[in-house]
């Protein structure tokens, strides 16, 4: 690999600076260094030098396959009539629909779907990626009514009501066979936005989809450096920008476990050495969860996803079990609105805690969940700075994060979220973003747009 350097960038506020990445390793920092020998030189013009950021909570399969996908929710499809068109339009021989919010027709079910369009297979996934919706042809396919998983919802007498909850690998391998959704564009897109390594946080994979996983990542259509949540046990690495993170527990409002359940599980995982990451969006979830880490203790590197709804009372006690906390503020810009009309007065000034976390010593991560939620981080970034709703409501203005604070929820390690931001520094892996400005004109209304080229380990991946 051809060395290369980056000169004339703003590091550290400092300006004029200039930084040699040899072997895909940051080689030399300092102010007046000179290309010396083969080397490739980009002149920065003066832009910001930043880490690359780190996504730490995305689903890549399923973002890929948004794309292929038909969207059954707000802002395009605010009616049941706007629902039936977009089915009944969609190409191919079966539908899926992504997105789905209740504002749209209400609760679905296979009848409500047969009645929009019922000529071809149909299934649709609530904006929460908990649920999917089947039609009666769907449902067939699937064999719903001889079903024995436990998240096939049946009406009282005993037929299925085609509503299917966190069973995406179970309904997948009942369901005509499909390839995983090819991961190139999605990887593209990623690094535009300056992304450099990403924190899959799908659950339990299956072997085709870690596979697949594998496979874009060592065959570069995937170029972040890549931990996974969902990794089986045993998993070994093919290489070291691919690791296995904390075990992924999912705590499904659907059915809450029992608290003695989900302590012997967190007891079992921490017994063969590995941290757990646990999905958690309720206060009753909130509740059963902090219980259970009072019951087992914590081990280093436990982490809370999402908690979107943290009483003020509880953050002590993340502080003092070591647990932290990995959010998503996207959702405020993204659905705020919502939650204005839906969720209780009492219970808005705890969604998506972020100032506070921060603190009450509680490492606070940030990351897209896409495709659930916004996957542009620089969107995500202005959401945390500013808190606000499409309609132009703040919702916790206490929690406002500063620009520094929100980039730096991006900033470190995949193993270590929210630990001490990664610095550009001589040893370190040579990921970074050069942006058209200095940090502070780009902080100042950030964008993706102010990304001007991205580099893993080295290697230009974008501009």
């Amino acid at each position: 690999m051809t060395p290369l350097m980056l000169r004339d960038v703003e590091l550290g506020g400092v300006p004029g600076s200039a930084v040699v990445i040899r072997d895909g390793v940051i080689a030399e920092v300092g102010v007046g260094l000179e290309p010396t020998g083969n080397i490739d030189v980009i002149d920065g013009a003066g832009g910001a030098l930043v880490p690359g950021l780190h996504d730490h909570h995305i689903h890549l399969h399923a973002t890929a396959a948004e794309r292929s996908s038909v969207r059954c929710g707000p802002p395009h499809v605010r009616t049941p009539d706007d629902l039936a068109r977009v089915l009944r339009t969609a190409p191919g021989d079966s539908v899926r629909g992504v997105g789905y919010f209740e504002s749209v027709a209400g609760e679905l079910d296979s009848e409500a779907l047969d009645r929009m369009h019922a000529r071809r297979p149909v299934r649709v996934q609530h904006r929460s990626g908990a649920l999917w919706v089947l039609n009666s042809a769907a449902a067939a396919l699937a064999g719903l009514d001889a079903a024995d998983h436990p998240g096939v919802e049946r009406y009282g007498d005993g037929r299925p009501t085609g509503r299917v909850w966190r069973a995406d690998t179970w309904l997948r391998d009942r369901l005509p066979p499909t390839a995983p959704p090819p991961l190139d564009a999605i990887g593209a897109q990623l690094a535009a936005y300056g992304i450099t390594g990403l924190t899959d946080a799908t659950p339990d994979l299956s072997p085709s989809s870690l596979a697949a996983l594998v496979d874009a990542h060592g065959g570069g259509a995937l170029p972040q450096r890549l931990h996974l949540l969902g990794a089986p046990a045993g998993f070994v690495s093919p290489s070291g920008t691919l690791s296995s993170g904390p075990y992924k527990i999912v705590l499904a409002d659907s059915g809450l476990p029992d608290l003695d359940v989900l302590a012997e599980t967190i007891r079992d995982v921490h017994a063969a050495g590995r941290a757990v990451a646990v999905h958690c969006v309720s206060r009753e979830a909130f509740a059963i969860l902090l219980a259970a880490f009072a019951e087992v203790g914590a081990r280093p590197g436990d982490r809370i996803e999402h908690g979107a709804l943290i009483p003020p009372e509880s953050i002590d006690d993340l502080r003092r079990l070591g647990l932290r906390v990995v959010s998503q503020p996207g959702f405020l810009s993204d659905r705020g609105d919502s939650y204005l009309r839906d969720v209780d007065p009492r219970d808005r000034g705890d969604l998506y805690r972020c100032r506070s976390l921060l603190d009450g010593g509680v490492p606070l991560a940030l990351s897209s969940d896409a495709p659930y939620g916004p996957l542009d981080p620089w969107a995500i970034i202005a959401a945390a700075t500013t808190r606000t709703t499409e309609s132009g409501a703040v919702l916790g203005h206490s929690e406002i994060l500063d620009p520094s604070q929100a980039l730096a929820g991006f900033l470190s390690a995949a193993d270590d979220p929210g630990g001490n931001p990664r610095t550009i520094r001589i040893g370190q892996p040579g990921d970074v973003v050069l942006l058209h400005a200095p940090l502070a004109d780009v902080l100042s209304a950030p964008s993706s747009s102010a990304v001007r080229t991205t580099v893993i380990g080295g290697r230009v991946v974008h501009g």
